[in-house]
């Protein structure tokens, strides 16, 4: 069956059509009274006509997929009058929100995210989008006053514009199966001592730190030294987010043309709307989970610390052809026999499904056989990516940083792949990554897979995806980019009076004297896609090099160092070792912490200004030879320091193609120079016992070993499948880029 939107309510006939004409007329059948499903109806007939006009054609359907939206009220009434907020003039509201510095150090926004996804829904709105799913997240850990904001702006949505959300939880929706204590230290508050706003201002519900402690207080709130204790912030459980977002696709409405869950006993033939909504209640939905599988009947011999746990996974037919699986990928392992004794599901994703929940991909397989023999179109969404998100690239970024860097624990096997591939579903939506990506798998038994990495409107590059379903073996995918967000400075103000507060009582910065103040230019942003980039740089210099990179590549990029000291580090050959280049005149640019990250091998620390400096210079000739033999000037590559060599890498790492805006052309082609150049190198790392680089490796080594694979992965993080606007072909897997701009590398 081919899919369109019903043209009127209650058809009653099916519109006959060739095998080859697409169907561009609605499915009969429908009882669905909603009018925001309908089409415009028919234009009127011009002046002069003389025969009634063609019969418009319906629409196709589209569904927009919005994840990791982290929805945090920035104007949040805490209902017990406790935490009252800090006024923003600009608004004339008091604001709810977390520090500057909380974002600048984090790999989602807390704050701005909110006007964004006001802006992704009017957005859709202007589309005539009625669909829209939440692949997790949603939620920034489940807190009441935030969740209470959410369930208003959805409710909005629904009841103004005929919208219909579909949710599936993420790990921060919740953070463990059951209610627990929560909270944050780095609100923004006012300073008592001073009386200015910029101060952290820790909020904990009752047992969340040492001042909310139950022994502390007895009401329902109290101010506790500096906290303010609130229930308000508590991490709710399934229970109360899922009460919270019933409506949202987690329950069955009487609209659905179908719905079920993997605890369901109707079938499509006798589906009833009374019998679905008794069955899909939250006490029928949970299953057995141990520490070492699946509980059940997939129960072994010897499994411990057994729970009886939700699972919130739905099959809903929101209209006629279409079945959306929102799949519940949390997987919380059992730890211990307590209440919430549970691994957080962060990092387990599609690896633990397979051997903890398998009764769920059972059911999927089961759906998708289903929906195909009945003509349904099948997509499925989860909070959990069930593909390699870097383009190939994840073993070399595993030998090149180590295993665990840049999120890798988080990449499916490629086996967990290939048995999800197996159920015969062909598209899957996912969120957790904050990326950008799209992956395609097809396997020699005629399975494919396409997982569509849907980017965070909370992070960098904030965007959505929207999926059209053209005709039965087509679907158009957009990656709707929120460069221009109303409101996005509206809190700015207070954001100045942070700095100015860090700037004067630098102690008081999270982290103490470790603390690093972030940039405060990045408040000169003139867009929200601005603000993102430069966002996405302060995270890059104040935490991603620090987690990520290894210590010498981190402090080489953060040396005074421009992209034509890099080539011609390319190009470099000297025996003066490291140890030695530590005593010659500049350092060749490297800075003291640079340094500090080699092992001493001891042996030679003679200075070799002399020789070091005749190596250089060769190299530099060579350097500047090789950019006119490509057209450039060795001058060319000023423009652009290391530091902004890492900030790109990180960028095409999280956002593909669309971070090829971000990057200009020119320094684009000056990386694939550097990369061929540093292709024909081949050289070898000295490592200790701790594989820390050791001083008497010779100076040109590290840059050419490290950054002769890095430049590698850089390119294969530019090059992947299509990511902005492309079709499948379901019949063959395959993919149409549909853009037409050249790319620069």
């Amino acid at each position: 069956m081919i899919f369109s939107l019903p043209r009127t309510a209650r058809a009653t006939s099916t519109i006959a059509v060739a095998a080859a004409v697409l169907l561009l007329s609605a499915c009969g059948g429908s009882d669905n009274q909603n009018a925001g499903f309908f089409p415009l109806p028919p234009a009127g007939s011009n002046p002069g006509q003389t025969t009634p006009p063609p019969a418009e054609s319906a629409p196709p359907v589209q569904v927009a997929f919005m994840p990791d939206i982290h929805f945090h009220d920035v104007y949040a009434n805490f209902k017990d009058g406790s935490f009252p907020g800090v006024f923003n003039q600009k608004s004339g509201r008091n604001a709810t929100i977390r520090l500057m510095h909380a974002q600048m150090t984090s790999t989602r926004l807390f704050n701005e995210n909110y006007f964004a996804f006001i802006t992704a829904l009017d957005d859709a709105v202007a589309r005539g989008v009625k669909l829209i799913a939440l692949p997790g997240d949603f939620s920034d850990d489940g807190q009441p006053v935030h969740m209470r904001g959410l369930k208003k702006v959805l409710d909005d949505y629904a009841n103004k514009h005929g919208i219909q959300f579909f949710a599936a939880p993420g790990n921060h929706d919740p953070n463990k199966p059951l209610e627990r204590a929560g909270g944050k230290a780095d609100y923004l508050g006012i300073d008592p001592a001073t009386n200015r706003v910029g101060a952290p201002q820790p909020i904990y519900s009752r047992g969340g730190n040492g001042d909310c402690a139950a022994s502390n207080y007895s009401g329902e709130w109290a101010k506790v030294n500096s906290s303010y204790c609130t229930e308000e912030v508590k991490e709710q459980g399934y229970a109360g987010i899922t009460e919270a977002l019933d409506q949202h696709g987690l329950m069955p409405k009487a609209g659905y043309r179908y719905f079920e869950t993997p605890y369901s006993s109707y079938s499509y033939q006798n589906y009833d709307f009374a019998k679905a909504k008794e069955q899909a209640a939250w006490s029928k939905r949970s299953f057995e989970i141990c520490a070492q599988g699946a509980g059940g009947t997939y129960k072994k011999d010897g499994y411990t610390f057994c729970h009886d746990v939700p699972d919130t996974s739905y099959l809903v037919e929101p209209v006629e052809g279409l079945w959306l699986v929102g799949i519940d990928a949390n997987v919380y392992v059992p730890t211990g026999t307590g209440p919430n004794d549970f691994n957080g599901s962060g990092d387990a994703g599609y690896n633990k499904m397979l051997t903890h929940k398998p009764h769920v991909i059972a059911w999927l397989k089961d759906v998708v056989a289903r929906g195909k023999k009945q003509g349904k179109q099948v997509v499925a969404f989860s909070h959990f990516p069930m593909s390699e998100f870097f383009n190939g690239a994840s073993d070399d970024i595993i030998a090149l940083l180590g295993a665990g860097k840049m999120q890798m624990v988080r990449r499916p096997a490629e086996d967990v792949t290939k048995a999800l591939a197996d159920t015969g579903l062909q598209v899957h939506v996912g969120g957790h990554m904050h990326f950008n990506d799209t992956a395609v798998r097809n396997y020699d038994d005629g399975h494919g897979l396409v997982n569509i990495q849907a980017p965070s409107m909370a992070a960098y590059v904030p965007a959505y995806k929207l999926l059209t379903f053209k005709d039965a073996t087509h679907i158009d995918v957009q990656t709707v980019r929120l460069d221009n967000v109303a409101h996005f400075d509206e809190l700015f103000d207070l954001y100045r009076e942070e700095h100015r507060f860090f700037t004067d009582f630098p102690g008081r910065l999270p982290g103490g004297s470790n603390g690093v103040l972030w940039d405060k230019t990045v408040l000169d942003a003139k867009s929200y896609g601005e603000f993102s980039t430069r966002y996405m740089s302060e995270l890059v210099r104040l935490r991603l090099l620090n987690d990520d990179w290894r210590c010498e590549m981190r402090e080489l990029v953060k040396s005074p160092i421009y992209g034509s000291d890099l080539l011609v580090l390319s190009q470099l050959q000297t025996k003066v070792t490291l140890k030695q280049l530590g005593n010659t005149g500049n350092r060749g640019l490297l800075s003291s912490a640079f340094f500090s990250c080699l092992g001493d091998a001891g042996g030679d620390g003679s200075a070799q200004q002399a020789a070091y400096a005749k190596d250089y210079a060769d190299a530099e000739a060579r350097a500047r030879a090789l950019a006119g033999a490509n057209g450039l000037r060795l001058e060319d590559f000023n423009q652009w320091k290391a530091i902004d060599l890492a900030g790109d890498f990180v960028r095409l790492a999280n956002a593909g193609d669309l971070a090829f805006t971000d990057i200009p052309a020119d320094r684009a082609r000056q990386y694939k120079l550097i990369a061929q150049a540093l292709e024909g190198t081949h050289t070898a790392l000295a490592l200790n016992g701790s594989q820390q680089v050791m001083n008497d490796n010779p100076a040109h080594a590290v840059f050419q070993a490290r950054f002769k694979p890095l430049m590698q992965i850089l390119l294969k993080l530019a090059r992947g499948a299509p990511t902005q606007h492309f079709v499948i072909d379901l019949q063959t897997n395959k993919l149409t880029d549909m853009t037409s701009a050249p790319a620069p590398f």
